[in-house]
């Protein structure tokens, strides 16, 4: 993810340094909070919220953890406290629609309906259980980094994990039977 001589460069006191190690993983931070809270204008300011607590905790990380994970953590905690403190709101926002020669537009319709039903899906999960499946499989953490990162032991970690899957299926089946919506 981010090169340890820029860690310790910025950890050191190097300006740049520091605004390029937050440059870089800034999209990584959005991501994450976004896949958590479910819309936009919650993720941007957790986002943001994140990157200033990085500046200014900088010197707290130690080398014990991986930077990604010490990163996580910190992005993870604020999103759980945000998510806490307000009831999630779903963006109603149109989003623009890249058409792949390859695909039909109604396979691209189709694709599109399929990636909403698994946001609305993550975004049911109880948050503990989110939060496994963001760090899992939207972010490709290992299950140890994310044991690591919400300070889990690796068993819950996988229990979550399992649960989540469960929860997910049954959603998603009620979803293609047309049950949830509408």
């Amino acid at each position: 993810m981010v090169a340890p001589e820029l860690i310790k460069a910025a950890q050191a006191g190097d300006r740049d340094a520091l605004i390029t190690l937050l440059r870089e993983i800034e999209t990584h931070v959005y991501r994450t909070a976004y896949y958590i809270l479910g819309n936009e204008q919650d993720a941007m300011d957790a986002a943001q919220e994140a990157l200033i607590r990085i500046y200014t905790k900088i010197n707290s990380y130690e080398e014990k953890a991986q930077f990604k994970t010490w990163v996580q953590r910190i992005v993870t905690n604020l999103c759980i406290d945000k998510f806490r403190r307000s009831k999630p709101t779903v963006s109603i926002e149109q989003h623009e629609m890249t058409f792949v020669s390859e695909k039909s537009v109604e396979d691209e319709v189709i694709s599109a309906y399929i990636a909403q039903d698994i946001k609305e899906a993550i975004g049911k999960l109880p948050e503990h259980h989110r939060s496994v499946v963001v760090l899992r499989y939207l972010q490709d953490f290992s299950y140890n980094e994310i044991a690591e990162s919400l300070d889990l032991p690796l068993n819950t970690v996988k229990s979550y994990l399992f649960r989540a899957r469960q929860q997910l299926q049954t959603l998603l089946h009620e979803y293609q039977k047309g049950s949830v919506r509408g």
